[in-house]
């Protein structure tokens, strides 16, 4: 009997502990299922100078950069700011509200101009990158740069994002302006 007796202890205490890992896995999709980002930066083209050695014909042009890449894509070619970003991920559908999203240099510094902006969203740390993005078409940037995006991703993002990326995207060219600070 006593025999019979740890047997269902045993069983009681694996049954237990597959509840609580059965309980924590599905715990950790639903929080997975929903990913947050509140505030943003503004791109800065240029991630970093190399010092070239002038010669007679280089010598008026600016030093060689290194281009601000973020996950395979490239920076817009001016600096951009933005005041916030608020953005939230339930599933496949995203919506984001960005305000000031404006031009940092240039002629036309302190302004948007007519541009038309998407989201996408990186999951993957390393290549290879699927990019979830919203409608190409873009939604526009108001006058003050104040813009919202109320869509899905296509294609549908992964149940499980280890390295969340949102950029804030030119619909014309794809370059990203801004980037999303993610909330865990």
């Amino acid at each position: 009997m006593n025999i019979m007796h740890q047997l269902c202890s045993r069983l009681t205490a694996l049954s237990v502990m597959a509840g609580t890992l059965l309980t924590f896995t599905i715990a950790s999709a639903a929080a997975q299922s929903e990913l947050r980002f509140k505030g943003g930066i503004g791109v800065q083209p240029v991630s970093s100078g190399v010092a070239v050695s002038p010669t007679p014909a280089t010598a008026p042009v600016v030093e060689s950069v290194n281009r601000n890449i973020v996950r395979g894509v490239q920076p817009a070619g001016q600096i951009w700011v933005i005041d916030s970003l608020d953005a939230k991920v339930e599933g496949n559908h995203i919506s984001v509200q960005g305000k000031g999203l404006v031009l940092g240099g240039g002629n036309n510094a302190g302004r948007a101009t007519g541009q038309f902006v998407l989201a996408t969203l990186i999951c993957q740390a390393a290549v290879p990158f699927t990019e979830n993005v919203t409608n190409l078409s873009g939604v526009p940037l108001s006058a003050t740069g104040d813009f919202n995006i109320d869509g899905d991703l296509a294609p549908a993002r992964p149940a499980i994002c280890p390295s969340p990326m949102l950029l804030i995207r030119s619909a014309a060219n794809l370059s990203w302006f801004a980037v999303g600070i993610f909330r865990p």
